[in-house]
């Protein structure tokens, strides 16, 4: 599996690159795995934090370019630190000592085989902690196609509808047509969400959307794609959280807060679209203080 990574083509991007060779791609990961942070997550949705937290590890690198990342230290500006597969299956079984619900894949798909391999070691060593997969969105079908059956929920993000939107905003052409092929894989592996006796998530797909100002239309269009093709089969996590962070000065248009009647009007669309399996945020999740403080701990 590993040799995938000497012509890379984990995501949509295509670079083709030599990774185990040390080239780079447009992620601007190598062959090693880097993380900025692992911890006990509290800001996820009720279902994935639960009391004790979502076992996060957050991993370095990302193959979309999104101008108002609040995670652009270890995106785009590549912080973090170099572990081996051995180290990696060893955060997981830490994360299970330390009571997480789950353990829970930030931005994980260009390290997907070294994560496969992870996961081996770590499930000969006791692991029996549900893994979730928390992505982008913007993913190549035949690297989903690698995670069947080590992958119990997926959390996909569902950004936009609009190619321009995903051009302008996230140098991401054909957004859309990824993110629609790789969540229909996704459910096809998984199924409809299923909880335990304690709420917790266990199995399924929660697709989240993070509504941006001024893309009411474009929101709207998602949540119809959702509804025409899942129905209450998956769970919609609709999020008000946006703050305006790195580059964002330079588009006046998302250089503010979310209209609150915007986001209102969202969530009484999705009601109206028979969405009603989801999570929405209250006022006040616009803050920098919901942004995880990278500072290699964990690792």
């Amino acid at each position: 599996m590993m040799e995938t990574l000497e012509n890379c083509n984990l995501c949509p991007r295509n670079c083709g690159v030599n990774r185990l060779a040390g080239e780079l791609g447009f992620c601007g990961a190598s062959n090693s795995i880097k993380l900025a942070r692992v911890s006990l997550h509290h800001f996820e949705e009720p279902c994935i934090s639960g009391k004790n937290g979502s076992g996060t590890v957050f991993f370095s690198n990302c193959s979309l370019r999104c101008v108002f990342c609040q995670n652009h230290q270890i995106s785009q500006e590549g912080f973090g630190t170099e572990v081996t597969i051995k180290r990696l299956a060893e955060i997981f079984l830490e994360l299970q000592n330390n009571k997480a619900h789950n353990i829970n894949l930030v931005t994980p798909t260009h390290y997907v085989p070294q994560i496969i391999s992870a996961l081996k070691l770590s499930k000969k060593s006791g692991l029996t902690l549900p893994i979730i997969y928390n992505s982008s969105g913007y993913e190549n079908l035949e690297t989903l196609k690698m995670l069947k059956g080590y992958i119990d929920v997926y959390v996909p993000d569902l950004k936009y509808f609009k190619n321009k939107y995903a051009i302008k905003y996230s140098n991401a052409k054909d957004y859309f047509h990824y993110a629609r092929i790789a969540i229909e894989e996704m459910f096809s592996q998984v199924g409809t969400v299923k909880f335990s006796d304690s709420d917790l998530v266990i199995k399924g797909v929660i697709i989240r959307h993070l509504m941006l100002p001024g893309l009411l239309f474009d929101s709207k269009k998602i949540i119809d794609y959702i509804s025409q093709t899942f129905g209450d089969k998956v769970f919609v996590s609709i999020m008000n959280q946006y703050t305006p962070m790195f580059k964002a000065s330079k588009y006046p248009e998302l250089d503010k807060h979310l209209n609150p009647e915007h986001y209102e009007a969202l969530i009484q669309y999705a009601l109206s679209k028979g969405i009603t399996n989801g999570f929405i945020q209250d006022t006040g999740s616009s803050s920098k203080a919901f942004i995880p403080d990278f500072d290699l701990r964990g690792i």
